[in-house]
Order: structure tokens, then sequence, then C-alpha cells
């Protein structure tokens, strides 16, 4: 009697599908991981943040977190970002910059740096190297060409330090450029800076030293300002 019996042979399409199916998985499962972490990460003193307006590529910038936990962007102000996640940050600035446009632009935020992190060694450390010549760290926030943590010689100015930072973008207010110190007592007082006047010799200002922790804030310029 002749053996009726056929061997069984797979769809090749119902492998493509499975395989495809399999690749997906694989995709969601290892890939999802440092996206779904950054959008749950709550913001932080010292970290920079990558801004970019699909309308208008002039906007586009890094932005550091100003140890007040606040940044600001060219026609949005100052926003209070500390503990919030990169997607909250990225929907206020939509909602300040709307204004600005015909219709809410498209706004992409990321995470560009981290902030720096003290790492508290497990075994205690050798001997610590001779002593480095001293500094202090000043903080740049807003529109000048150089932004974030810059570690200075103490007895620094603040005519020098806007050398330093690379002057000022077009938007900068200039006559407005705030320097922010906290006292001995912790509260915080903010001092008026006019570039051109002391750029000009009017003023004595420039002359003024910095300190440990000074914020130097350069807003942006009102439309007519």
């Amino acid at each position: 009697m002749t053996d009726m019996t056929k061997p069984s042979h797979t769809d090749p399409r119902c492998l493509l599908a499975l395989m495809i199916g399999l690749c997906l998985t694989l995709v969601t499962v290892f890939g999802a991981g440092p996206l779904a972490a950054q959008q749950t990460y709550g913001l932080r003193a010292g970290d920079t943040l990558r801004v970019e307006v699909l309308e208008d590529p002039s906007l586009n910038r890094n932005v550091l977190v100003a140890p007040d936990g606040r940044i600001s962007f060219p026609q949005a102000g100052t926003l209070s970002v500390s503990g919030r996640t990169i997607d909250a940050v990225q929907g206020d600035l939509v909602g300040r910059l709307a204004p600005s446009f015909a219709a809410p632009p498209t706004v992409f935020v990321s995470l560009e740096k981290l902030a720096e992190r003290e790492v508290r060694p497990i075994v205690q450390a050798p001997p610590a190297p001779p002593a480095e010549d001293p500094v202090i760290s000043v903080y740049i926030v807003g529109e000048a060409n150089k932004l974030g943590k810059i570690d200075v010689a103490p007895g620094t100015t603040v005519l020098q330090m806007f050398a330093i930072m690379g002057g000022f973008t077009k938007f900068a207010a200039t006559k407005r450029v705030q320097l922010r110190r906290a006292d001995a007592r912790g509260i915080e007082q903010v001092y008026t800076l006019n570039y051109p006047a002391i750029e000009a010799g009017v003023i004595s200002a420039g002359r003024s030293t910095l300190a440990d922790g000074d914020v130097i804030v350069v807003p942006q310029r009102h439309l007519f300002e």
C-alpha cells in the first residue's frame, strides 16, 4: 500500500512574520530603556539641555540649568525646571514661544549633558597632591556666548568676566545684566550691571571682583530695547 502521508512544510511567509515580530520585540525591550529613563528623569542644577525649534533654527542652543534651578531662553524668558521632566519643560517652552509664531512651534528638548556628580571613594583616598592654584566658580546663564560654570582666579573683575564669557548674543539686554550673589545668611542679592556704561568707563562696577558661586544672568532684550 502506498504511503499517502506528505511531509509538512512551514509557509515562508509565516517564518518572515515571526522573525519581524521577534526583531520588534527585541527593539522594544532593549531600545526603550534610555528613552524611558530620560522621560522620567528629574532635572537638577548643572544639567545641560539641548533645545531646538523647528520653525526658527536661530533659536537652537544648549541651555544650562542654573544653581537656582532655572533656565533662560529667547522669547520664553526664565523657567523653573528643577525636579521636572524633559517632556514637562518642552511643553512649557511651546506655550511660552507660541505668541511669537503664527501657530504653536515644534520644540524638541533633550538632555545634552548631566551635571557632574560627586563620587565618594569606597576605600581611603591616597594622599592629596600638592594644592593647585585656588579658583572660584562663576555661573553664566542667558544671552552670553559662553554659558555654564566657568572657573576663574580669585580677584577676577566683572569686566574681565565679560571678556572671558565671550561677550553677548544679539538677543542680549546688555543694559540689564544681573549679578546674583547669596550673602552670609543665604539671601540672594541681585545687582544690575549696565555693560555699555561699564565699557565706556562711566561707572566703576566693572572693577568689582566676583565671588565663588556668583551667577551672571544676561536677560533677553525687549522688542524695542
